[in-house]
């Protein structure tokens, strides 16, 4: 049998396995972004089963069946992989959204279709709150990890800026206050029911935080709640 070390080709994590003792072929190079596309996936899982400090690179990349070296050349360290993570799923939240919209006919069914797939996705996608909670409390005593955060935080808050102008402007009306002030009001919103549906998930449900999204929504739009 052969001793069973890993070769690395390409950055890909090989585990030789013939008993002649011959290394295996190289694999040809993945795209940079198939590579990013997979360490993200593992990254998540390993994150939110072990937490942010209890997790290793090399067990990341181990998942994702690279090397360490693969993981370090696309995202440079935990703290950035780890902010991936969050920014990912942050993207992929305000995409569902806004491409669901697409399916309202007025102020109102636009209204309560945006504060009907929030909600849906703070109570389901728990994963983003608990790792966004884990990451804001360390930025809290950790300076490099702040600066990971704050800059996430801000494109966070100017992509639901962008949101409302884009709600309001489909909607036809213009909101009571800046889209700016708006954006920031809504993430605030957004981030708090996620985590008090962490720590309260049958006070704070789905039905619960599309109310009180529907309800700002609602005040943008002049749509009052019903």
């Amino acid at each position: 049998m052969g001793i069973g070390y890993p070769w690395v080709c390409y950055g890909v994590r090989m585990d030789e396995t013939e008993s002649h003792g011959n290394p295996p072929e190289p694999v040809p190079r993945l795209p940079r972004e198939e590579v990013r596309r997979r360490v993200l996936v593992a990254a998540e899982r390993v994150f939110a089963e072990r937490g942010y400090a209890d997790s290793k690179l090399e067990d990341i990349a181990h998942a994702a069946g690279f090397t360490k070296g693969a993981v370090y050349s696309n995202f440079g360290s935990k703290k950035a992989l780890f902010g991936a993570i969050l920014e990912a799923r942050a993207d992929a939240e305000l995409a569902a959204v806004m491409a669901g919209l697409d399916e309202a006919e007025d102020v109102s069914a636009l209204v309560d279709q945006a504060a009907r797939l929030v909600a849906l996705r703070i109570a389901r996608d728990t994963v983003r709150g608990r790792l966004g909670l884990e990451f804001a409390t360390r930025a809290l005593r950790d300076e490099e990890t702040r600066a990971v955060v704050a800059p996430m935080r801000r494109a966070q808050r100017a992509a639901a800026a962008g949101a409302v102008r884009t709600y309001t402007e489909r909607a036809g009306v213009t909101p009571p206050i800046d889209p700016e002030l708006a954006g920031v009001i809504l993430h605030c919103l957004t981030n708090g029911l996620s985590m008090e549906h962490l720590v309260d998930p049958e006070g704070i449900d789905a039905t619960t935080s599309e109310r009180a999204l529907r309800a700002l929504l609602g005040w943008l739009t002049g749509e009052a709640p019903s």
